[in-house]
């Protein structure tokens, strides 16, 4: 019996999605369930599963082609599916030499490859069932530059050399010219964006184009927070099996902040500013294919727990591939951490429509006066990039305080003063 392969439903707001690889070729077994192939959205990359066990009959559309929603993309023949049986004039997988085996290269780790020309089957998965990840490309790279900088044995003397004439002997050899290819090729390398990049540049590019962003900095002091994380730390990761991180901290002082000025969670369409009466706050995740952001759900509900195992399990899904378009749909603002990579201040761009983002940045020693006296504290630079349509100098600012306030004494978050 044939069965189609088709391409499952695409959410509302995604027309359309790229055929990135596939992790099967005809002739092959596959089981039921199995990753078929990765479709990449503007968002996400999803999985096609196969819808039973067989053998793939045929391949429709090749890599890099654009599908919608139901669009055919295999046929597996089901009746050629036979437990310890490969199909009619096929070597099946496991018989194959390890040379012929298919290699499984994640979509992140087969860009690298091809931009480099690399032949799959020379790496080596670290990954479940052998898969490679882009940091196996990446260390395989480093590790073939590192052997081609070698430096290769000096050739033995010959037995006989021959009389230089004086002028040419006298010539010094750092001023004989350096031939052209041990300068080293100046290339250039053509890729196309990946559809996640593509849209983070045009979301980007919207955002500046239609509204009008200004940035406002202030500096925390996190002297308490730090105090309050090495209290508790073992204690609170015993009973929650989470760390205590300063997302959490922020996330409930930007909710405090964001009740007092609720324009900074408000957003425009047309002529008309929508109030948002709940506080959906997107957290941005960095990952291999860029930079997205899932949405904390009514953040105002969730406890210091709920917030650091939703961060974590977003971050870790983010970068494995499987977080669903629903997570990151809507929000009512954002919070970025360029501070993780060691940015010591920025202007973050707003992700439109929302109005504001609250740029975290990273933690420094540095000296401050504290009731006269100067001392060494840690500081954080903060930053808000908000829509000067519709929210007020006077408001941002106001904004920023009320977070420095509830960061530098947590106690107002939680008696809400």
């Amino acid at each position: 019996m044939t069965i189609e392969v088709r391409v499952p439903q695409l959410p509302e707001s995604v027309a359309d999605a790229t055929l990135v690889s596939w992790h099967k070729q005809p002739g092959e077994s596959v089981a039921r369930d199995e990753n078929l192939v990765d479709l990449e959205t503007d968002k996400v990359v999803l999985e096609v599963p196969a819808p039973a066990a067989g053998v793939i009959a045929e391949i429709k559309l090749k890599d890099g082609t654009t599908v919608t929603s139901g669009q055919v993309l295999a046929l597996i023949e089901e009746s050629a599916a036979i437990p310890g049986a490969s199909a009619p004039g096929v070597m099946s997988a496991a018989a194959a030499p390890a040379s012929e085996a298919a290699v499984k290269l994640s979509p992140a780790a087969k860009r690298v490859a091809e931009e480099n020309n690399l032949d799959p089957k020379s790496l080596v998965g670290s990954g479940r069932d052998g898969r490679v990840s882009k940091s196996d490309v990446v260390n395989y790279l480093a590790s073939k530059d590192g052997a081609a900088a070698a430096p290769a044995p000096a050739p033995k003397p010959a037995a006989t050399v021959s009389a230089a004439p004086p002028a040419a002997s006298s010539m010094s050899a750092a001023a004989a010219p350096t031939p052209v290819a041990a300068r080293g090729a100046r290339t250039d390398q053509r890729v196309p964006m990946t559809r996640l990049r593509a849209r983070i540049a045009e979301r980007m590019v919207q955002a500046q184009a239609t509204q009008a962003l200004l940035t406002s900095f202030n500096e925390v002091d996190l002297q308490a927070i730090n105090e309050l994380r090495a209290r508790y730390k073992d204690s609170f990761e015993k009973q929650h099996g989470v760390k205590l991180g300063f997302m959490s901290f922020f996330t409930k002082a930007c909710v405090e902040a964001l009740k007092r000025f609720p324009t900074v969670n408000a957003s425009v369409e047309g002529n008309d500013i929508v109030y948002h009466e709940y506080y959906d706050v997107g957290v941005a995740v960095s990952t291999d294919r860029g930079l997205i952001v899932p949405i904390l759900r009514d953040a105002d509900r969730l406890s210091f727990a709920e917030i650091e195992k939703s961060i974590g399990n977003f971050a870790a899904r983010a970068r494995a591939g499987t977080i669903t378009m629903e997570e990151l749909a809507g929000g009512t603002f954002t919070i970025t951490n360029g501070g993780v990579f060691g940015s010591l201040l920025s202007t973050p761009i707003v992700n439109s429509p929302q109005s504001a983002i609250l740029g975290m940045h990273k933690v420094q020693d540095r000296p401050v006066v504290v009731g006269g006296a100067v001392v060494v504290r840690p500081m954080m630079y903060v930053a808000l990039t908000y829509d000067h349509r519709i929210i007020d100098g006077r408001e941002a600012v106001q904004f920023l305080v009320t977070v420095k306030q509830c960061l530098e004494d947590p106690a107002r978050m939680v008696l809400g003063v």
